[in-house]
């Protein structure tokens, strides 16, 4: 039962457009299944090995939160468990899919006639992957206010606070994914027809979804750019002040290391996707009424880039694992524990360092 033998459950052509089975030439992919990308290995090692570095980095996190008494260090730490969690929730459940696809070759038109399948995986592939760009622009943007403006009380996070933030991230972008289903856009079967995703046809309303989504991922890696890259400049000149050279603030160090490596490789992994789908959509806009089904070349570079997104979520967990105090002290052993941020502001009335000091702990 391979993909070339795939039927619209009616046999027009015109309700197959309408259906999420209308996208790619399914004799197209029959015959290139065989002999390109489309190995079934490539999902299933990956699959294996991003859940399996997730789940170690998520022992990591709950074993050093229960150390911690710092507030700042704390809510941190949650934001890393939900991108945790994010990631690898994402991966049980796209993997749960497409992975027996590749191995049991169903007909999608056959098993899921009614498209629900196809709309679960497509809100699952949007839902979890706008999370993790959402949450490191949260997480930068929680970093960036802790570091600029470290005495204001309004910059303290709690953990029920910062679990109600992370909740939000995961409400809005449930929100987004759902967007389908009320009517803004389809999900539709992809290359080479293991999974669903956003329709980068340049009708009114999938081109409205796609650019949403799209820019709305550009402007969260931005966002987390920005952030991140004014934090690191305040953390280098407080740093190397000449009163307080000598008073490291490890802490926030591991903090920015972390973060930087997150935007990094979110950067690499999403950017190319995000500029593809907003390319696509708006090169095809001007001849919207020929354009019906997707030409292979887009069917196949869009695998590529989700290939590349997949990498997002194996990387992610390791720069919790490998950039942690722990790991750099053995690699920079000058790196050793020191007063927090008050130790980096030395011109501080001696009263309100005292005071400070005993919120902290109090904390």
């Amino acid at each position: 039962m391979g993909l070339g033998d795939m039927e619209p459950p009616n046999g027009s052509t015109a309700s197959q457009l309408d259906t999420c089975f209308g996208v790619f030439n399914a004799s197209d992919g029959r015959n290139n299944t065989q002999k390109s990308i489309t190995s079934p290995w490539f999902s299933t090692a990956f699959g294996l090995i991003g859940l399996c570095s997730n789940l170690f980095a998520l022992c990591v996190l709950l074993s050093s939160s229960r150390k911690l008494s710092s507030r700042a260090r704390s809510s941190f730490l949650v934001f890393l468990c939900g991108l945790v969690v994010t990631d690898f929730m994402g991966l049980l459940v796209t993997a749960s899919v497409i992975i027996p696809y590749h191995f049991i070759k169903f007909a999608w038109a056959k098993v899921d006639p009614s498209c629900h399948l196809c709309n679960f995986l497509g809100f699952s592939m949007v839902f979890f992957g706008q999370c993790p760009l959402l949450l490191g622009a949260t997480m930068a943007g929680e970093r960036f206010f802790g570091i600029n403006h470290p005495f204001s009380r309004s910059t303290s996070i709690s953990k029920r606070r910062a679990w109600s933030i992370v909740g939000l991230v995961w409400g809005f972008s449930c929100l987004l994914g759902l967007l389908p289903v009320l009517g803004l856009g389809r999900y539709t079967l992809q290359y080479p027809g293991s999974w669903c995703f956003l329709t980068l046809l340049p009708d009114t309303g999938n081109a409205v979804f796609c650019l949403l989504f799209a820019l709305l991922g550009i402007f969260s890696v931005l966002l987390s750019f920005i952030f991140n890259t004014v934090s690191v400049v305040t953390l280098c000149r407080v740093y190397h002040d000449r009163e307080s050279v000598q008073r490291r603030r490890d802490s926030e160090v591991e903090m920015m290391v972390q973060l930087v490596g997150i935007m990094i490789i979110a950067t690499i992994c999403w950017m190319p996707l995000l500029i593809f789908i907003v390319q696509t959509v708006l090169q095809q806009l001007p001849d919207s009424d020929q354009i019906q089904t997707l030409p292979m070349h887009t069917q196949r570079m869009l695998l590529i880039y989700i290939r590349m997104v997949t990498w997002n979520q194996i990387l992610d967990p390791w720069v919790y694992i490998l950039f942690r105090r722990a790991v750099l002290q053995r690699i920079y052993p000058s790196l050793r524990p020191r007063p927090s941020i008050l130790s980096l502001y030395p011109v501080l009335n001696p009263s309100l360092r005292r005071k400070l000091t005993a919120d902290s702990v109090l904390q």
